[in-house]
């Protein structure tokens, strides 16, 4: 298969600055007790196979906090009565031979040079620095069920019965979960955040159009997501979940990704794949006709998605509840499918039930969306829809399926069995819009 010149998109967004990393940790550490420790670990390696390991991605509220993106590295941070807060950053050390096989690492010393660390020290004397820290506080703030060893140690020094601790008092006696901080600090995005996700867009877009213009019936599922995803690593960017390139009826499975079959004559192809850039994500979905031109069915349940779809994105609007733009969305595909006749029932609250509606539209309209695809923040906080809030940034993503494979559909006509249809885009709320 040859996928031509793949397009360029330049870089117009700037990395995250070490001055809003150092605001991000000001804003979070202000949230916590001074006599507390804060630990945030990068994730674990993950074996593959043998000796081969997944691509590495770290952990995103490390790379928040931090910029550091390396594996086997923990950010403590500690309160001293002088300087104040402090993040030190354990990192793997320099080794020669270790970078000769799997690369060259910042080391200390680049730890100090390039990010956002008031000092740096071995990974290897984590342990024992940590402890002293630990024996000096009264609770933890730990992500628990990262590293194996940190929670261990997190562990030991919670149950510990020491004369020390029995004489003066010190030493832990809580473990808190910091991510509930960390989540609602992550669901408003600063401009530079803005900038890193549109350009993240803008590659994810181009890969979607180079798809568009040459992907031709015969083409197998995999030849799809294969042009998607290099036109993502040639501008350094990487997929930021698995591409779903799904052909016919396959795009009735909401999270269809083995894509191994072929796309036949007069078939759709629903692609939902988003790059992800310096850390921070795109979700988009388009569903096309690999010929060229919809057929008649086909291109009514488009543009019933597609008007479903704007409504919810005008509906993105700072004060409107969470729900606002799901509600916008299925309000237009109910009475859209009670004039087709799909649904039989006349009364559009009865045709927004799960029974009726919810056979062909089983999903939400949007999610949260960051440096995680589904990306953190409460929806529901104390059972209420939250506002949303000037730089909120939130799929929109309608759809409709009817899975020919599917036995629960009822009396449907054949002329609309194996169409299934989304349509996604990004949107940042902002204060007079999105």
């Amino acid at each position: 298969m040859h996928y031509g010149t793949l397009p360029l998109v330049a870089a117009a967004a700037a990395p995250i600055s070490n001055a809003e990393y150092r605001a991000r940790q000001a804003t979070f550490t202000d949230q916590l007790p001074l006599d507390t420790v804060a630990l945030i670990p990068s994730n674990p390696v993950a074996t593959r196979s043998a000796d081969v390991h997944y691509p590495y991605r770290t952990n995103s509220d490390l790379l928040y906090l931090t910029g550091w993106s390396a594996p086997n590295s923990v950010a403590v941070f500690h309160h001293q009565q002088e300087e104040g807060w402090r993040c030190r950053l354990f990192v793997e050390a320099r080794d020669i031979n270790q970078e000769t096989w799997t690369g060259r690492r910042p080391g200390l010393e680049g730890a100090l040079e390039g990010w956002s660390c008031d000092e740096s020290a071995a990974i290897e004397d984590l342990a024992a620095e940590l402890t002293i820290l630990l024996r000096a506080s009264t609770s933890v703030h730990h992500i628990p069920n990262l590293s194996a060893d940190l929670d261990a140690l997190v562990d030991s020094e919670l149950n510990a019965q020491s004369r020390e601790r029995q004489r003066s008092g010190s030493g832990p006696t809580a473990s808190i979960d910091p991510r509930p901080l960390l989540a609602e600090m992550r669901l408003i995005k600063s401009a530079a955040e803005v900038e890193l996700m549109r350009h993240a867009a803008r590659i994810s877009s181009a890969a979607h159009e180079q798809t568009m213009r040459m992907a031709q019936p015969g083409w197998g599922e995999a030849a799809v997501q294969g042009l998607i995803e290099a036109c993502f690593t040639t501008n350094q960017s990487e997929w930021a979940y698995p591409t779903i390139a799904a052909g016919g009826d396959n795009a009735t499975i909401l999270h269809y990704i083995s894509n191994r079959d072929q796309i036949g004559n007069g078939q759709l192809i629903l692609i939902d794949a988003g790059a992800e850039y310096l850390g921070y994500a795109a979700d988009i979905t388009r569903t096309w006709p690999i010929s060229g031109s919809f057929n008649t069915e086909q291109k009514v349940i488009y543009e019933l998605v597609l008007k479903a779809q704007l409504a919810a994105i005008a509906a993105c609007r700072s004060g409107n509840p969470y729900t606002a733009p799901h509600d916008a969305a299925r309000e237009v595909l109910a009475k859209g499918l009670m004039n087709l006749g799909i649904l039989e029932n006349q009364e559009l609250e009865q045709a927004l039930d799960k029974e009726q509606l919810g056979r062909f539209y089983m999903h939400n309209t949007g999610h949260w969306l960051g440096m995680d695809v589904h990306d953190v923040g409460i929806y529901m906080p104390q059972g209420e829809a939250r506002e949303l809030r000037p730089g909120m940034v939130i799929t929109v993503e309608p759809g409709l399926y009817f899975g020919a494979w599917r036995d629960d559909l009822g009396n449907v006509d054949p002329k609309w069995l194996g169409i299934g249809i989304r349509i996604e885009d990004d949107v940042v709320v902002t204060k007079d819009g999105c």
